[in-house]
């Protein structure tokens, strides 16, 4: 990608003018993603979740769009910043003209989640950070009554809620204020703030038992007690997530296949490891070797950050360039217990490093790394850490590019893109860690199936008995396709029927980027793999149609 001036530095354009604005609103009318990406001043806030505050959203994305459209292109980043900014934001326009965005409720994604978690990502270590902290925790109180005045609305005008969502997510209010105290050592030891702190979270646990109460009997009450939310509301959300528009069904023919593929190359390996050569025997072998279990989580985090390091100093210079201003990984334990593991990126300013968070439930006592070294890998380098950490530090790149341009497609798909790539670098030669890799492989291709074919209506196989799929189908579709703690599993599959569209662009993502890859490689025979990697990661966040033209052309 070239830009004006050659290697002198970019001017920005009016094309970046609107950016930084529409990124400057983004961050006052969602304070949570302000923290999440580092932009400073909203720290002490909490979002407006009512109607009026989606509204507001919304018309901050209609004002971008049309000023976007009207602005003179210069050169190429403008071109990209453009043409991802428009697809993105009109995906995001449609579905909150649905109704989508006014009262979300599911395990994972929606209002209460991102006031619980923001707590984790904020600083007590300093006198200033601490009365941040404690203003913000006061602010829980009025964030949650918006909360519930967009529940409200939604029971009111629709699209329906899920009922199974909407009693786990009362199930998690009961627990969250107790998982913001966690975060609250440091404050408690603080003369002049530990009363306040006291008050604050009482006056926490008290909005959340409300919005908890309104979760069971008015929201679940008038919730639908099905799953799925139908094919016409499917197909805003799947190319939300993806960044690019595919056919659902076609989606799901091929991940039936690549699923096929992928047990294949499994019961290659189970071969090697036990004389009955079934996957499930194999796995259970590998959780049996002593080398690949720990019993103790505070080791298992450092065992991960080995990992990270290690692959940084092996990667970098090989087939990617680490850029030198890019701190390192920081794995750490995350005060929930869902059982999730996710990456949250640096600020914007490289002052709070890029971290994988690990929470781990409460029943889980054995952590086996054959399973976990893929994740690593598609957390830190090369994958979630280098990806959006090479944005952030990039000189051509407005900060709407560096700091939240995402979609789930190019950034999940890239880090999956990453695990399969480590295998062919020669990472993964032990047999457990490529069992390992190839089950989360299978657990994304799965989820594809499971995603598409309960929220679309599709029949399901006849070994499951057919009829259309629902969550008992996808349960034991899932429990027989990947060796995941079950605690752990069932979360997912919550998730799966809470956030539709989400989970599947991790896989069609990572296909469009090997798609991209054999397309670039083959047009530009010049190209090493190393100069790939080096010219898509440039482009920072992108959709993934973007992606594939930008490196094609």
């Amino acid at each position: 990608m070239s830009h004006s001036g050659g290697d002198a530095p970019r001017i920005p354009t009016e094309i970046d003018r609107i950016a930084e604005a529409y990124l400057a609103d983004c961050a006052r009318l969602d304070p949570v993603f302000a923290t999440e990406v580092g932009v400073v001043g909203h720290d002490h806030l909490l979002p407006d979740w009512s109607p009026e505050g989606a509204d507001a959203r919304a018309s901050a994305a209609r004002q971008a769009l049309r000023e976007l459209a009207a602005a003179p292109v210069v050169d190429d980043v403008d071109r990209v910043t453009v043409a991802t900014m428009t697809a993105s934001l009109r995906r995001e326009i449609a579905l909150e003209e649905a109704g989508e965005r006014v009262g979300d409720c599911n395990v994972i994604a929606s209002p209460l989640q991102a006031i619980r978690d923001v707590f984790d990502l904020m600083p007590t270590d300093s006198a200033e950070a601490r009365e941040i902290f404690v203003a913000r925790l006061r602010a829980v109180g009025g964030s949650v009554d918006s909360v519930i005045a967009g529940l409200r609305q939604r029971v009111a005008q629709g699209p329906p809620h899920a009922r199974r969502q909407a009693e786990l997510v009362a199930a998690q209010a009961d627990d969250a204020a107790a998982a913001i105290a966690t975060n609250t050592a440091a404050i408690a030891a603080d003369a002049a703030l530990s009363g306040v702190l006291r008050t604050a979270l009482d006056d926490a646990h008290v909005a959340f038992a409300a919005l908890a109460e309104v979760l069971r009997t008015e929201v679940a009450p008038a919730a639908s007690p099905v799953d799925a939310v139908g094919r016409d509301r499917y197909r805003r959300f799947l190319p939300a997530y993806l960044g690019a528009d595919v056919d659902p069904d076609e989606a799901y023919a091929w991940a039936a296949e690549r699923l096929g593929a992928i047990i294949a190359e499994q019961s290659g390996i189970a071969a090697q490891l036990v004389a009955d050569g079934s996957i499930p025997g194999a796995m259970e072998y590998l959780d049996s070797l002593p080398q690949y279990a720990i019993d103790d989580r505070h080791a298992f985090v450092a065992w991960m950050q080995d990992l990270s390091d290690r692959a940084v100093e092996g990667l970098s210079g090989t087939h990617f360039d680490l850029p030198p201003r890019l701190t390192r990984l920081e794995c750490r334990l995350a005060p929930s217990s869902t059982g999730i593991i996710y990456y949250s990126q640096p600020s914007a300013d490289l002052t709070r490093p890029g971290r994988m968070w690990w929470s781990v439930p409460p029943e889980q006592s054995v952590f086996h790394t054959w399973q976990e070294t893929t994740t690593v890998f598609h957390e830190g380098v090369p994958g979630h850490h280098l990806q959006l950490g090479s944005a952030i530090v990039s000189d051509d790149l407005n900060r709407w590019r560096k700091l939240a341009s995402f979609t789930s497609g190019h950034g999940e798909g890239w880090a999956l893109y990453a695990e399969r790539l480590m295998g062919e670098l020669g990472w993964l030669d032990d047999p457990g860690d490529l069992m390992g890799m190839l089950d989360s492989q299978r657990l994304r291709a799965a989820r594809v199936v499971v995603d598409i074919g309960v929220h679309c209506g599709l029949p399901a196989p006849q070994h499951l008995g057919g009829g259309i799929w629902d969550a008992d189908k996808a349960w034991q579709f899932l429990t027989e396709s990947v060796a995941m703690d079950r605690a752990v599993l069932r979360f997912e599959l919550h998730r799966y029927l809470g956030w539709p569209g989400q989970a599947p662009s991790y896989a069609l993502g990572q296909r469009v980027w090997e798609q991209t890859r054999d397309d670039a490689l083959a047009m530009h025979p010049e190209w090493s793999l190393k100069d790939f990697h080096t010219r898509a990661l440039a482009l920072g966040g992108v959709s993934l149609d973007v992606l594939a033209d930008e490196m094609t052309r």
